[in-house]
């Protein structure tokens, strides 16, 4: 029986800073490849097992030849190994709860006293010590997340009401310091953990800083219904300068210039609403009238690249034909030569890059998308993984079907109950290989 993936390596990669270093895993010979250097049957069918104390009897074999009934005890054994493998897997990964594996470990370690395997059951009951005592600091490590999970909350939330109070004091810029107020409150709703206290006086400092800056707020737009008729003067200058602009034939140094004038209308402030409704559609007119006749200037010297466009529909066509499935290394030499003619045919009007460009993007990515799933189905170790879970599938089916045929219903059943299990972990492997 081989390791699992996980080794006393990935573990320490993973413990946390401070953690001691844990004792090596223990290692356990596979029973089933040796099974009389653990145990024997004896002249009345009586299965043995040799443990530190002496020979301790662990069943009976009835149904064929000694060796038989020792391989079958054997292979009891190493499916115990094989679920101590799956939970050190599972701790290490910390998937799962940690208290249910570590019941899990328990349970094992308690029930191997009068476990009915064949083995060593002394370098089996190290490995689940071991495993015993990796679940209890796995637990421990979960226990210190929570607590510190519940820290990082109040943190936040700590952090939530600095920041609003320190929008309260300092913050001009009223709309984004009152959307981020607003989302603050979303953010507030989203933090878990804070007990009922903690959370009442945070929220009451939030709260506190929030009606301050509204206070502020109003007092600044107040002072602001004062300065719209400036704001308007200044936006009627701006009108009468971008309507001279207009049929400018500059474009480069026009479109600049509207860009600054634009920026000056937003710095001028909003004038008395009317007003500012009717100078704003004066203003965006002239501005639309100077870049539409520059749009029509562009047209007309994209129409200089046409026939480029032409050549590149053509050349789609012939990439769109590429079929990577049915020969992956000519589709990959057929691409290769379609890009570089691509590249030597030249520039296509503006409006029709990014139509044309996503179209052999879509074939550059159906090409490669082939080649990474050519590579995923090639796995060896994920292919071996498969075919080791399918030759044991098969061997609890042929158990089962023999022990029917001999009359005894319980060993059929757990044969059956082996196999189910073994197919179950069966399924789940060549799952995680077609989605590769």
């Amino acid at each position: 029986m081989t390791e699992h993936e996980t080794t006393p390596e990935t573990v320490a990669a993973e413990r946390p800073a401070g953690e001691p270093e844990p004792r090596p895993r223990p290692s356990v010979p596979a029973a089933s490849a040796d099974p009389g250097r653990w145990g024997r049957v004896d002249d009345e069918g009586t299965v043995y097992v040799v443990t530190a104390d002496g020979e301790r009897a662990v069943g009976s074999w009835q149904a064929g030849a000694a060796r038989d009934g020792l391989a079958h005890y054997a292979r009891r054994f190493d499916d115990i190994v094989t679920e101590v493998e799956l939970l050190e897997a599972r701790v290490a990964s910390r998937a799962g709860d940690p208290r249910q594996s570590l019941g899990s470990a328990t349970q094992l370690r308690d029930g191997l006293a009068e476990a009915a395997v064949v083995g060593d059951l002394a370098a089996l009951g190290a490995r689940i010590d071991h495993l015993v005592e990796v679940a209890e600091r796995a637990v421990e490590r979960s226990k210190a997340d929570r607590e510190q999970a519940r820290a990082d909350s109040v943190a936040k939330k700590e952090a939530l009401a600095a920041e609003a109070e320190k929008i309260a004091e300092e913050s001009t810029q009223w709309k984004p310091a009152g959307d981020r107020l607003r989302a603050i409150v979303d953010e507030w709703k989203q933090i878990r953990g804070v007990d009922r206290k903690t959370d009442e006086q945070l929220w009451r400092r939030f709260a506190r800083a929030r009606d301050s800056f509204n206070r502020r707020r109003g007092a600044h737009f107040a002072e602001l219904d004062r300065q719209r008729l400036t704001a308007k003067s200044r936006k009627q200058e701006l009108v009468a300068e971008a309507e001279k602009l207009a049929d400018s034939t500059d474009w480069s140094g026009t479109a600049e210039r509207y860009r600054h004038l634009m920026a000056e209308w937003k710095a001028a402030g909003r004038a008395p609403r009317d007003a500012d409704d009717k100078l704003w559609q004066q203003f965006r007119a002239a501005q639309d009238s100077f870049f539409g006749r520059r749009s029509e200037a562009f047209e007309e010297r994209d129409a200089e690249f046409a026939e480029n466009a032409v050549k590149k529909e053509e050349l789609l066509a012939e990439a769109e034909q590429i079929d990577p499935a049915t020969n992956l290394k000519a589709a990959r030499a057929h691409l290769s030569r379609i890009q570089d003619r691509w590249d030597e045919i030249g520039k296509v009007p503006r409006n029709r890059i990014r139509d044309l460009e996503s179209r052999l993007r879509a074939v550059e990515e159906r090409v490669r998308n082939a080649a990474d799933a050519k590579w995923r189905r090639t796995d060896p170790e994920a292919e071996a993984r498969v075919a080791q879970f399918r030759d044991r599938v098969s061997q609890f089916e042929a158990q089962a079907e023999k022990a029917r045929a001999s009359g005894d219903k319980r060993k059929a059943q757990e044969a059956d109950r082996q196999a189910a299990q073994w197919r179950e972990w069966l399924t789940a492997a060549e799952q995680a290989l077609a989605t590769r």
